[in-house]
């Protein structure tokens, strides 16, 4: 292993994540691992790194780090203005660093997170598995305490496995982009048959505004109407990644990667893989609509994405 980079300014969170942490639920250990897993996933397929490959995921941009070996990286996620020594260069694309080259994110209001990746990926020691930073835990992350990156940290590389074509990025028939009212796939699940009719119905009929009330835990969302009916409290249960727990207020609250393992909240369902990643980009003020989706609809697309990435697990 080799020092690959040396942080300047993290911004105001930067974390080091892999895929996430799995198999320790039971223990009250949760996920953690990139919010748009969708951005992640790319950013390892365009460097020909394994899935699994750590990156740094940058909240909100004003980030600045210098390449202490030539590489090659690629900046995935939110479209933050980008710079490599002062010139500007694209997002979603493999570009070649220099040593003492160094790198600037800007910021924007159309998205939240970006992913920085590196042939080889950043190498840090596991902590239950996973290097994935989860702050409130104080799990993972370079110094496996749970802190998020410092001006200063020097982080090391492995060997990339394959070799890796510059300006490398996915098709143009992709479409990554995140439409201005994005409609979100619910699949019903949990305690969807013990809310109302006209619940279940304004749920899907009504807009919903992100608040400022998010982090990587979960995010709340607000409805011009508050859903009708909502089943009274429970006893407390395992917490799916994406699930939607409606409290007494009637207001959803999506629960997100670094979310507590149980909660006694009824769930209306659970988000789509890729509804996820969207919702991970969209600042407050955004609005989302939701639409239910078939059980066998959203496993056919988990699949096809575990098997696009060739994503394992042990």
């Amino acid at each position: 292993m080799t020092e690959v980079l040396q942080v300047q300014r993290p911004g105001l969170l930067a974390t080091l994540q892999d895929y996430g942490r799995y198999g320790h639920l039971a223990e009250g250990i949760t996920h953690g691992g990139p919010m748009d897993e969708r951005a992640f996933l790319w950013g390892n397929r365009l460097l020909g790194n394994a899935f699994n490959a750590a990156q740094i995921e940058i909240t909100l941009g004003q980030f600045q780090a210098t390449f202490l070996q030539e590489t090659l990286f690629v900046v995935t996620g939110a479209d933050f203005p980008l710079k490599l020594n002062g010139a500007p260069v694209k997002t979603w694309r493999v570009v070649r660093a220099q040593a003492g080259d160094q790198l600037q994110l800007g910021v924007n209001d159309r998205g939240l997170r970006c992913y920085l990746a590196v042939a080889g990926g950043f190498q840090a020691d596991p902590v239950f598995g996973s290097v994935a930073t989860v702050v409130r835990d104080e799990l993972g992350g370079l110094r496996q305490n749970g802190s998020p990156l410092q001006a200063g940290d020097k982080l090391t590389t492995g060997q990339p496995r394959t070799k890796t074509l510059e300006t490398r990025r996915p098709s143009s028939r992709l479409n990554l982009t995140i439409a201005k009212q994005p409609t979100l796939s619910v699949v019903p699940a949990a305690q969807w048959s013990q809310f109302s009719r006209a619940a279940r119905e304004q749920f899907v009929g009504q807009s919903y505004e992100v608040t400022a009330k998010q982090d990587r835990m979960g995010i709340r969302l607000s409805g011009a109407e508050a859903l009708p009916d909502v089943p009274e409290g429970m006893i407390s249960e395992p917490l799916p990644m994406g699930s939607i727990q409606v409290p007494a207020n009637g207001q959803p609250i999506v629960m997100m990667n670094d979310h507590q393992t149980l909660g006694g909240y009824p769930k209306i369902g659970v988000l789509s893989w890729t509804s996820r990643s969207v919702l991970a980009q969209l600042p407050a003020g955004r609005k989302v609509q939701f639409r239910w989706q078939g059980l066998e609809e959203a496993q056919r697309e988990l699949r096809q994405v575990w098997r696009f990435f060739n994503i394992t697990r042990n």
